[in-house]
């Protein structure tokens, strides 16, 4: 088996994957099942090693359209977690056309690389930890104990030295170590759409600047972390770990556009709607494949995977430019949530807010216990409140519990002596008054 099918068979499956977003995410079948499919086919795709056919091979973008709270972003920030791969999330609102007063659509791709690079670094700089460990305990050892001619008794005293600091009791102690210093770079002051100049100028700036050496005093336990993180910089390649990071955002790159419905013309060529279609005209060479220009050199983007979403409560879309929906072929539509929705939302998912609050509250001495006709209520309050205002989804769990803990939150001393028991009486009594209002945005929303 090649290296890059061992590689393969070693990564989640769609339907592990999907598994995966289930403890956090309740429903929206087909939206997981798009994005573990793409996932998937990224390492399929360089599964083939060095056929000719992989450069060919480009992600199948996708669309998710649905109301605000169903799980859009949460289903991208759960990705992000579970793939070792760069991962940035954007919203299209933030850009406007060729970066005028906003920022360049470009800087999307700066980010990817930044993310990318922060990545790598850590895992090369995890490879050579255990070493560096090893060349700091000799350095601290030579700081602790300097004898003048080496014998027997020196060894064994030198053993003795490094038996109290493996055991911790030398932390307090003192060393003289050469700490770098660099002269306060001046800061620039970018305007919108500068981000890439202004990292530049600090980049020259700090370089074209002098660095002094002095020497400190400091406990061993702060000496040891200085003088690991200067043996693991010499230990790790800077080149090396910046082609590795191009690399990895152009083959395994995931950009996440929330909001792209925010930048669809849905009218007459207005400024506003030349403004937005000029953002998607921006944004479309990105997505069909183009070079920028980085601090880390030139990034190719036609095999970065982009997952864009929205609501699409106004546009829809084919109120995109053709173009650009031609680039998001794979559309899903999320479902919005109701009362056995919410259920199973603060009962059976893995962060839970039922059980996040229980564990906020045990930290002040405050037992909270929930019946199953209190979630209950708690769920038909916010499919109600959700029918009346504008829906929200699953966000309105967090504002009606807020709102049903307010006063145990705010006076938590007052609660411990019993159980605090969340049941039917006890949520309509917190929420009766707001329920029964219709004008429940001045209350909760």
């Amino acid at each position: 088996m090649s290296k890059e099918k061992e590689e393969l068979s070693g990564q989640l499956t769609p339907a592990e994957i999907v598994a995966y977003l289930d403890q956090f995410i309740i429903g929206q079948k087909d939206a997981k099942k798009a994005v573990a499919i793409a996932l998937r086919n990224r390492s399929r795709r360089l599964a083939l090693g060095e056929d000719p056919l992989r450069e060919e091979i480009h992600p199948k973008n996708i669309i998710m359209m649905g109301p605000t709270g169903v799980g859009k972003t949460e289903i991208a920030r759960r990705l992000a977690r579970l793939v070792n791969a760069p991962f940035v999330k954007v919203e299209a609102t933030k850009y406007t056309e060729v970066g005028y007063v906003g920022r360049d659509v470009e800087s999307m791709i700066r980010d990817l690389v930044m993310t990318s690079i922060k990545i790598v670094r850590n895992e090369h700089e995890e490879r050579v930890k255990e070493q560096a460990e090893k060349k700091v305990e000799e350095k601290l050892l030579d700081l602790l104990y300097s004898p003048g001619e080496k014998d027997t008794s020196d060894e064994e005293i030198r053993e003795l030295f490094r038996r109290k600091l493996q055991a911790g009791e030398m932390e307090d102690r003192e060393v003289e170590i050469p700490a770098p210093t660099r002269e306060p770079v001046m800061q620039v002051m970018a305007a919108p759409g500068m981000e890439e100049f202004e990292q530049q100028m600090q980049s020259i700036l700090g370089d074209m600047l002098p660095k002094k050496r002095e020497n400190k005093r400091l406990p061993v336990s702060m000496a040891r972390k200085i003088l690991l993180e200067k043996e693991i910089e010499d230990l790790v390649d800077s080149e090396k770990i910046r082609m590795e990071a191009v690399e990895r955002a152009e083959q395994q790159g995931i950009i996440f556009i929330d909001e792209i419905d925010k930048i669809a013309s849905r009218s007459s060529r207005g400024s506003g709607e030349v403004s937005r279609e000029g953002v998607q005209r921006d944004i479309l060479p990105l997505v069909e494949g183009s070079t920028v220009n980085t601090r880390l050199g030139q990034v190719k983007t036609d095999h970065v995977l982009f997952i864009a979403a929205g609501a699409f409560h106004v546009a829809s879309v084919q109120d995109l430019i053709p173009e650009l929906q031609g680039r998001f072929p794979i559309r899903v539509e999320l479902n919005s949530l109701g009362k056995e929705d919410f259920i199973t939302i603060l009962t059976s998912t893995r962060n839970a807010l039922t059980v996040q609050y229980q564990a906020l509250l045990s930290t002040e001495g405050v037992v909270l216990e929930y019946s199953n006709d209190g979630i209950d209520t708690i769920a038909e309050i916010a499919e109600k409140m959700n029918d009346q205002n504008e829906n929200i989804g699953a966000r309105r769990l967090h504002t009606i519990m807020e709102k049903l803990l307010e006063d145990i939150s705010f006076e938590p001393e007052k609660f411990r002596t019993d159980t605090v028991k969340v049941d039917r009486a006890f949520v309509q009594n917190k929420l009766a008054s707001i329920v029964e209002n219709r004008d429940l945005s001045r209350y909760i929303l």
